[in-house]
């Protein structure tokens, strides 16, 4: 049997207790205009999502912070930290990450008692680190020594299958048209992590305007189900 992979189970469960289910970034804006109104458009945004932003943002980050775990440059994790948030754009998905990542860290201190989680939430408490999903994950993982593509996977896979929850709620779509998307998205996933094995540093951020506007337009909606 697999500890390891029993632990990256539990990390990667669309049930973890970090607070995206109350996240759509950007999908809800794309849903009242109704862009996204059906499995087929909702894959669509999925995609797209996944190939414009988050491959070039998370994604790269959860490389860029295990590089710099093998390389014990810890400054490195925290000037990513700090890059991450600055260059998010709209205001609410700056603060779901923080969210989101600050919980993370949490639990993976309570959980596993990683002290490189205790000095990343101590500089967070302490207003000098943001707090990202991305980098509290990689964390996790180096501690547990999960191999270092699996651990990327893992990470975008629990992103998108927590997205396609809410886009089953927020559309609303049947519970088999969310798991449908999941199974399709599958090549897609895989594709993304090799991509993002290929991309250089200053890839990182290169993202798509569209989702960036949708994403600072949420909060001016009238009525919203999820906080970003």
């Amino acid at each position: 049997m697999d500890s390891q992979l029993l632990s990256l189970l539990q990390l990667g469960d669309s049930n973890f207790p970090s607070g995206a289910f109350s996240h759509s970034f950007g999908l809800e804006t794309y849903i009242q205009d109704e862009s996204v109104h059906n499995k087929e458009t909702f894959f669509e945004w999925i995609r797209i999502y996944l190939d414009k932003q988050l491959a070039y943002t998370d994604g790269l980050a959860c490389r860029l912070t295990l590089e710099a775990l093998m390389n014990q440059d810890v400054a490195e994790i925290w000037n990513l930290d700090r890059k991450l948030f600055v260059q998010n754009m709209p205001e609410e998905t700056r603060q779901a990450n923080r969210r989101i990542g600050e919980r993370l860290v949490v639990m993976g201190i309570d959980l596993y008692s990683i002290p490189l989680l205790e000095e990343y939430l101590k500089k967070i408490r302490a207003n000098e680190a943001f707090g990202h999903p991305a980098i509290a994950f990689m964390l996790i993982c180096h501690f547990l020594k999960i191999d270092r593509n699996q651990a990327i996977l893992t990470f975008l896979y629990s992103t998108i299958a927590t997205l396609v929850q809410n886009g089953v709620r927020g559309i609303p779509l049947g519970q088999t048209a969310g798991q449908r998307i999941l199974l399709e998205i599958h090549p897609v996933l895989l594709k993304t992590v090799k991509r993002i094995e290929a991309f250089e540093v200053d890839d990182f951020g290169a993202v798509a305007p569209g989702i960036e506007i949708a994403q600072m337009r949420h909060e001016k909606l009238h009525v919203r189900l999820f906080m970003s």
